[in-house]
């Protein structure tokens, strides 16, 4: 199939998104909350378990990995005549999961559970793009796939500082509980509203593996981890740039992190509209052109002042959470004849979890080797340039 290229400059004026979407996106900002909660929460977790905080860490990593490694394993499993049913467990699993963490006996099985959390969520979000875009009009499955990774973006902006308020007066399991709560609520919501979703056709595991030789899929995950190199792997070290540029005077990390997480946000939801009026691979290198910018223009803003790096962080945000509209929808669009895009989404996913951990290693290995944080930031925006020379190409075909 070719590159996609949306039609709707000749479809009618859009009309209102199915309330299945926003209840997908409900699910998906309780994915959101889990995704980094934990982090927040390990001091509490390794008191309340007399463990190190580098063994309590390992629960983020047990949740990254299942959700990276696990959950394509899952979508490739996954019978053609099972998408509705598998949204549907995949979330009612993540619910189980998240409760039952919260009500672990020991941190042994407090990880076990945090990895099953994370396949759940992985196979729910894949599997919720996909009927998200399904149960919409073709001209506003970008606005659909928008209004989700919105979600997970709300959920990691305004769900964690939450969650985390609530462990705080509660205790650490009552951000957990949280999380279960809010994905329950979808649940009950999609059991109600949530359609047959359109048939694909039953695939061998063989074909589905095929995937991997698709050369346009293989190229779409390529830009995805790059990006991901960069701007995932960058959001680890905020708080060194931060203090790099202060000086050595006292500044607090939470106004940027907020200034982030705000432009993933308004990223998320106004590049929706615009996937269903550009053609995917122009709007992806339009983004990933705003990303090398704003990296860019991090250590030169750091040089001057550290308040003058809240500009560019949100525009850094706000491009790295909204280039993944284009990119799933672009991978559905490739693999429709195929029938296996929720596989292709949920390799995306892996591909910035994995792009996420190579970001954070090879940034303190730099650190390591005293480089100086600016030149960090340089090397995010160089990443984040040969992204977008990788997809010159497709833009041109296009």
């Amino acid at each position: 199939m070719s590159d996609y290229s949306s039609s709707s400059a000749a479809a009618p004026a859009a009309t209102v998104l199915p309330a299945t979407v926003y209840l997908i996106a409900v699910g998906a900002f309780a994915l959101g909350m889990a995704s980094y909660v934990t982090a927040g929460l390990m001091p509490m977790i390794a008191g309340a378990f007399s463990i190190s905080l580098a063994m309590a860490a390992q629960l983020v990593t047990a949740f990254t990995l299942a959700y990276g490694l696990g959950s394509p394993l899952v979508v490739a499993l996954l019978p053609a005549r099972a998408q509705r049913s598998g949204l549907l467990i995949a979330l009612a699993v993540f619910v189980l999961a998240n409760g039952a963490s919260a009500l672990a006996p020991g941190f042994t099985s407090l990880l076990a559970w945090r990895a099953i959390a994370g396949i759940g969520a992985g196979v729910y979000l894949a599997l919720g793009i996909a009927a998200a875009a399904g149960v919409s009009a073709a001209q506003q499955r970008g606005k659909a796939i928008g209004v989700i990774m919105g979600g997970m973006a709300g959920g990691t902006v305004l769900g964690v500082p939450l969650s985390l308020l609530l462990a705080q007066q509660l205790g650490w399991t009552a951000a957990l509980w949280l999380v279960a709560m809010l994905g329950a609520l979808a649940l009950a919501g999609l059991l109600w509203k949530l359609p047959a979703l359109p048939a694909v056709p039953a695939i061998s595991l063989r074909r589905k593996l095929s995937l991997l030789a698709d050369g346009q899929v293989l190229a779409i995950l390529l830009v995805s981890l790059l990006a991901a190199i960069a701007s995932l792997g960058m959001y680890t070290f905020i708080a060194p740039l931060l203090a790099w540029s202060a000086q050595g005077a006292p500044i607090s990390a939470t106004p940027f992190l907020w200034a982030w997480g705000v432009g993933g946000i308004a990223g998320s939801m106004l590049v929706g509209p615009w996937a269903d009026k550009v053609a995917a691979p122009k709007l992806t290198l339009f983004i990933l052109l705003l990303l090398a910018l704003a990296l860019c223009a991090l250590p030169l803003a750091a040089g001057w002042s550290a308040w003058l790096m809240l500009a560019p962080i949100a525009l850094w945000g706000a491009a790295g959470w909204a280039l993944q509209v284009p990119q799933n929808q672009r991978l559905l669009a490739v693999r429709a004849r195929q029938g296996d895009g929720n596989l292709a989404i949920a390799l995306n996913e892996s591909a910035l979890y994995l792009g996420s951990a190579i970001g954070a290693a090879a940034g303190g290995l730099l650190l390591l080797l005293d480089w100086p944080m600016w030149l960090l930031a340089a090397a995010a925006a160089f990443i984040a340039a040969v992204a977008l020379l990788l997809q010159l190409p497709a833009a041109r075909r296009t």
